[in-house]
């Protein structure tokens, strides 16, 4: 029985690039015409890819969590006699393939768009030339069809390779490594956020003398095993999450439905080494008692260690700590699927008026990145102001 290529399809139009999140067979399984074979995320969203044969899977060719272009083998499959592989759409193969570029010589354009300098060129072509360094030579570089593609860039750089050097290429003494699948993935999660995210920040500085209190409290009575102020934070946090139905909330379905989820499934920013960033994820967080959140926070946060990232559809706010760094302030960018980021800074003393003299209070700033498209300004402040509140407010729990 003849064996064929599954490919990731094109579901609309500039698509370039999609991340295979999770697979639901293993090889082996049969398959169904029509059942969902495996989950991807797009710039349009994540979805359930269904399967366009019947047949039995026999291997996956890549692997989960992993950036792969649209066309690309995904897996492959033993199905029917007479059964034909389809295109990357998952429609009839195109009646005539793309013709390969043609090879030019640095010093002029050749092929079928030569120059000029309102060509169509995409914003991934576009980032592909600041990388090496072509961006003043782009009308110089011909492509295969209307649009300018990464492909026709390799394409020049090969030719110019025989043929001499092309502009910017010269530059200098350096080694290449590819990246690795967690920066890839998250990568691809940056790019898609700044397509799809309007990002607006909102700060404040909170008075963390609750927090201290606190902690002073538990590591009194328990020592090394007291839980960090980080997870009393994450606490508020949560809390004030719960009352503002925004924070639960995401946008599907191209930016025209707004989801919003029952419980707070909080995402907490793990650093590894070799800077390697990954997601931990306390998933419905509002629904556990202070008693069994401490113990939540070390287990997920474990398990991002170890190499799991956990961030799915359903985690809308995430935090970074980058007050462990030393850094009091910064702004961080959004990552879908979540429609906000929160900063901890560093904890400062901050001199507070108190009739003729000042005060010393310890004060944490919380930097607040989130999308516009879903939560306005005002609520955005309401929501920090609820923080506040649970932070100065803080006390333990029985």
């Amino acid at each position: 029985m003849p064996i064929i290529s599954v490919r990731i399809p094109q579901l609309g139009e500039g698509l370039q690039e999609s991340l295979v999140i999770e697979f639901f067979k293993a090889a082996g399984d049969h398959v169904k015409r029509d059942e969902p074979l495996y989950a991807m995320e797009t710039d349009k969203g994540t979805m359930d890819v269904e399967s366009p044969y019947d047949g039995r899977l026999c291997e996956w060719v890549v692997e989960e969590g992993t950036v792969q272009k649209i066309g690309a083998a995904v897996c492959r499959m033993e199905v029917a006699e007479g059964v034909e592989e389809m295109a990357a759409g998952h429609g009839p193969p195109e009646a005539e393939p793309a013709k390969p570029a043609k090879k030019a010589s640095p010093t002029g354009p050749t092929g079928p768009t030569g120059g000029g300098r309102n060509r169509a060129i995409p914003p991934r072509t576009r980032r592909y030339l600041r990388e090496k360094g072509l961006q003043d030579v782009a009308d110089q570089i011909p492509a295969a069809g209307g649009k300018l593609t990464p492909e026709d860039v390799d394409a020049f750089l090969a030719a110019s390779e025989t043929g001499g050097a092309a502009a910017g290429d010269d530059v200098g003494s350096h080694s290449d490594a590819p990246l690795s699948k967690e920066q890839m993935r998250l990568n691809f999660r940056l790019v898609r956020g700044i397509q799809l995210c309007v990002p607006v920040v909102a700060s404040l500085d909170a008075d963390f003398s609750a927090i201290e209190r606190a902690r002073a409290e538990l590591k009194a009575s328990l020592g090394d095993d007291a839980p960090s102020s980080l997870v009393m934070v994450l606490w508020c946090i949560t809390r004030a999450i719960e009352r503002h139905t925004a924070f639960r909330s995401t946008l599907v379905d191209e930016g025209r439905t707004r989801r919003t989820f029952e419980h707070v499934n909080l995402g907490i920013a793990v650093a590894l080494p070799d800077d390697v960033l990954l997601t931990a994820v306390i998933s419905d967080a509002d629904t556990l008692s202070w008693s069994d959140f401490p113990a939540a926070v070390a287990r997920q946060v474990e398990l991002a260690r170890s190499g799991e990232d956990q961030a799915n559809a359903a985690t809308t706010v995430s935090v970074s700590n980058i007050g462990s760094l030393g850094l009091r302030a910064g702004v961080a960018a959004v990552v879908p699927p979540a429609m906000g980021t929160i900063t901890l800074g560093k904890i400062f003393q901050r001199a507070v008026p108190d009739g003729d003299a000042y005060r010393f209070t310890p004060t944490a700033t919380f930097t607040l990145t989130f999308d516009h498209r879903v939560a306005n300004g005002a609520g955005a402040a309401s929501f920090l102001q609820d923080l506040d509140r649970e932070i100065r407010e803080f006390t333990l729990l029985t």
